[in-house]
């Protein structure tokens, strides 16, 4: 193609972005800003750890744990969602809110670390002797 031909084409197309307030549509399985619900939370850390964007911020201390999130820096890829057990974690369906200033849509949550579930004491197995053989041959 010509050099020349494209550029015209460019500067003359019109724009091709929508303007700052406006929002593309949101398409049907948009997996969007990351909710937090502190109630079903254990301080396992998984979500932090699968967070390839380090968005997700778990600082442990003594009996309690920090826990932060900032949808500034969360690419929505839902792979904190998938690691979550206790199911604290969801994500909206609609686009985050916009915001000016860098870490202004952050949260984060301070909560006492809970005591991990403690196993059910289950019957041990039974011991099933191993059924006798019969012996095969004749004895003379």
């Amino acid at each position: 193609m010509n050099i020349l031909a494209m550029m015209w084409k460019n500067l003359w197309g019109g724009p091709r972005t929508m303007l700052f307030p406006k929002r593309p549509v949101v398409t049907e399985r948009f997996r969007g800003q990351v909710r937090f619900d502190p109630a079903l939370c254990t301080g396992c850390a998984i979500c932090r750890f699968r967070c390839t964007a380090k968005a997700i911020e778990f600082k442990a201390g003594k009996g309690e744990f920090t826990w932060s999130y900032d949808p500034g820096q969360c690419t929505f890829c839902g792979r904190c969602i998938e690691g979550c057990k206790s199911n604290a974690i969801s994500q909206d369906s609609e686009c985050p809110p916009i915001y000016t200033t860098i870490g202004e849509l952050k949260t984060s949550y301070t909560l006492t670390r809970k005591p991990p579930a403690k196993p059910t004491a289950a019957a041990p197995p039974a011991v099933v002797a191993p059924a006798s053989t019969p012996a095969t041959g004749d004895a003379k």
